[in-house]
C-alpha cells in the first residue's frame, strides 16, 4: 500500500508541475469590445465620399 500511495503522490506532483508551466496570465485590452459609431463614411470636409452619395448631393 505505501508504494501505491507514493506512486500516486509522484504522479500528482508531475501533473501539477506540467500544468504550472502552461499558465498564462489574463491579458487586459483597453479598447472597447463593440464600436457603435466611429464616424467612418461621413464626409466632414474630407475628400472621401461614399459611392452614390455624390449623385444625391450629400457630399
Amino acid at each position: 500500500m505505501p508504494r501505491r500511495l507514493l506512486t500516486l503522490f509522484v504522479a500528482l506532483l508531475a501533473v501539477l508541475l506540467v500544468a504550472g508551466c502552461s499558465y498564462q496570465p489574463a491579458r487586459i485590452k483597453s479598447e472597447p469590445l463593440i464600436v457603435i459609431d466611429d464616424d467612418r463614411g461621413h464626409s466632414h470636409g474630407g475628400s472621401f465620399c461614399p459611392p452614390g452619395q455624390a449623385k444625391k448631393g450629400r457630399c
